[in-house]
């Protein structure tokens, strides 16, 4: 069934290709193709009507007219893109010899230009030198998936051009033959780029019809025939590593004790008719989902298990229980969100980053002038635990901590869950975040005490200015990044970080933690994200797909483990699959000027996003039910960011008038709160789902 779905498939591909063509005005090539594809049999293979039409010689001459073409005639800034084209030409002109029982001839063939890629696809080389017959072709795996499925090759507009051109010239001498094998076997996408544009293949992208921009990766989803480059040759020779995305196993003595106060709470306050009671919500989140297998203890290991880290589970699953259930949209109804907003007055020079605490209870703010700021958002004093504190004498809600000696460029609260109101300390332990770290300009990371506001320990380690730090969910563990080009993990309790995950071509921008603690997400200006191991400190993920100057400036991985969410300086958001590594699809709505800050919705379908152009955004996860607007609606965005909706504004003539900017909103967008003059520097998702966001107004 599904070879047949993939016969169809190309065959409607072929038609798009010479509605193309005679829309281009290309009617030589059009009509070759047309020729060609009727000498095809239904698997999209050229019918072989004489001994001339078979053997070695129309393939080998082919395939050696396309790469001298390439390699010798070619600007350069067109080569690495139609060098692509290569390898599954090579695959499948290499198959239809076996297939059409030329042995000795696809032996010959596959020896000839074996050279050209073991280097990269040295996965599949090594399958593909033991087949030898066509029954080989047909029953072996990995030629399976090249002859169930089109390999994705991204082409700009000039170079695909310029490759119908070449083939409509050359169509006697071997064109012809390349053109028929393409559109049955290659999935080429077009994307507009300028003659001087210089992207990498990593940065490779295709942009639809009304330049709606979605990035395809290169081959074929979910098939590793070998690394690209030779920097992923080193790092997946043998296909990417497993990664276990399930929730991180916790000890068995911990795990009791949970259960024994979260059945205590359920016995002194039974659940409402039709509420789960507390031990069944945790035991739910505990438990393995198919398919999603947990990391080994040993491959994060922490410290053992406080009285704290067992009342802060215990108060977790109670927040989660008693959530607001967000579900996505239905028949293009959002869901009802409700968003509390800070706006920060006579700072927007002052402040570089915001954080809010996790019980929602504080904010912290990086300054210009390399101090830090934290309120209390409830207006309650800030006092000291240290005995002649002199600020206790006149308390006040907010506490300067003063220590770096340059730019603070990130904050981030240690976790923490809101301790129960009315609570007897003397018998509860508190749960709420008691530590703070902050990065800096002067190189240095930060750890302050929430409870006798001065700082604890100075982390050395990085050579450039720390733009990022964030806590792992556990607090064991935290990672900072910097301008050096390297990414650090460290522990509370050791002054010198426990891996360096070394690999970004440019300065490492945003850091991330999985929720299992197991893994580290980086983002880069050199445009890829990358996920690395805890345990060995090795890249085990590789996601491309942004593009453009400044790259990316916010990251987040979902709740679940299943996604990871990167956003960039163009206002796109990029979702992917972390299992499978693939790009779910890009979400489009806010202006230019970058995204800084991205939140999740505790079941992992809502994404919230807060940037430049002033607006606080709800994206859905899973794509929309309906293809009606999937092409998205065009929102104009005037002064103040103040969004226009797609039918604009009309003048007093009835004349629409012109937009200052245009900004393509796609589909996945189900809600939107402007400002009127503040950027968002943050948002956060409460695990009640209650949206926090903080920016600084710039009057």
């Amino acid at each position: 069934m599904m070879a047949a779905n993939n016969n169809a498939d190309a065959r409607g591909t072929v038609k798009k290709v010479i509605e193309y063509l005679s829309k281009k005005g290309f009617s030589r090539t059009e009509a070759m193709l047309r020729m060609e594809s009727e000498k095809t049999d239904e698997n999209g293979r050229p019918l072989i009507k004489t001994i001339e039409d078979s053997g070695a010689q129309k393939y080998l001459k082919a395939f050696v007219l396309l790469r001298v073409w390439i390699e010798t005639s070619l600007l350069d800034i067109y080569k690495p893109e139609l060098k692509l084209l290569l390898w599954p030409l090579y695959v499948h002109f290499f198959f239809n010899l076996l297939l059409d029982g030329a042995n000795e001839d696809g032996k010959k063939f596959f020896d000839s230009f074996k050279n050209l890629f073991f280097s990269d696809h040295e996965n599949d080389m090594t399958a593909f030198s033991t087949i030898t017959t066509g029954n080989h072709v047909k029953t072996h795996e990995t030629a399976k998936i090249y002859l169930s499925n089109r390999y994705r090759v991204p082409l700009s507009n000039n170079a695909y051009l310029q490759l119908l051109l070449f083939l409509e010239d050359k169509s006697r001498e071997g064109g012809s033959v390349i053109l028929s094998n393409l559109a049955p076997n290659i999935e080429i996408k077009t994307y507009p780029r300028e003659a001087e544009d210089t992207h990498t293949l990593l940065a490779l992208l295709e942009a639809g019809q009304n330049d709606t921009m979605m990035t395809e990766i290169i081959g074929i989803p979910g098939h590793y025939s070998g690394p690209v480059s030779g920097q992923e040759k080193s790092l997946f020779g043998g296909g990417p590593p497993k990664v276990f995305l399930g929730p991180l196993q916790k000890d068995p003595d911990t795990v009791m004790d949970i259960r024994a106060d979260l059945a205590e709470e359920d016995q002194a306050n039974p659940p409402a008719p039709g509420r789960s009671s507390l031990v069944d919500v945790f035991e739910a989140s505990i438990k393995r989902e198919e398919g999603m297998e947990s990391p080994l203890t040993k491959d994060a290991p922490l410290p053992p298990s406080t009285a704290r880290d067992v009342a802060l589970e215990v108060q977790k699953i109670k927040e989660n229980r008693d959530r607001y259930s967000l579900d996505t949209r239905t028949g293009g109804v959002a869901p009802g969100v409700s968003t509390i907003m800070y706006t920060f007055h006579n700072t927007y020079d002052s402040i570089n980053c915001i954080d809010f605490s996790p019980d929602t209870m504080l904010v912290a703010a990086g300054m210009e002038q390399s101090y830090i700021r934290v309120w209390s958002l409830a207006g309650t004093p800030l006092t000291s635990t240290v005995k002649g504190d002199p600020l206790n004498k006149r308390p006040s809600s907010s506490r300067r901590l003063v220590g770096h000696s340059g730019r603070v460029f990130g904050v981030h609260f240690s976790p923490g869950a809101k301790t129960p109101e009315g609570a007897d300390l003397q018998t509860i332990v508190p749960t709420e975040s008691k530590h703070l770290l902050s990065c800096s300009e002067d190189k240095t990371i930060r750890l302050w005490s929430l409870e006798t506001w001065h700082c604890l320990v100075i982390y050395k380690g990085h050579d450039q200015p720390v733009w990022d730090v964030q806590w792992g969910p556990f607090g064991h563990y935290f990672a900072s990044c910097s301008l050096d080009k390297t990414a650090l993990l460290w522990t509370t309790d050791s002054i010198s970080p426990v891996r360096v995950f070394a690999g970004h071509e440019s300065d490492v921008d945003c850091v991330a933690f999985h929720p299992n603690s197991a893994y580290v997400f980086t983002n880069s200006i050199d445009a890829t994200v990358r996920m690395w191991s805890v345990a060995s400190g090795q890249i085990v993920r590789i996601f491309t797909g942004h593009t453009g100057k400044g790259g990316p400036t916010s990251l987040a991985c979902s709740p679940d483990g299943k996604k990871i969410a990167s956003a960039d300086q163009s206002g796109t958001i990029l979702l992917w699959d972390i299992q499978s590594g693939i790009l779910i699809k890009k979400m489009r709505g806010h202006g230019q000027g970058g995204i800084w800050s991205l939140s999740w919705s505790a079941e992992s379908t809502l994404l919230v996003s807060g940037g430049a152009d002033g607006t606080v955004r709800v994206w859905d996860i899973n794509p929309p039910a309906e293809e009606d607007g999937a092409k998205g609606t065009v929102l104009g965005l005037g002064s103040g960011s103040q969004p226009i909706d797609g039918g604009g504004k009309r003048g007093a003539e009835g004349k629409p008038e012109k937009r200052k900017k245009d900004v393509v909103v796609t589909p996945d967008q189900v809600s939107a709160f402007p400002t009127k003059k503040t950027p968002v520097f943050k948002v956060r998702v409460s695990r009640q789902n209650l949206i926090f966001a903080a920016g600084c107004y710039q009057g």
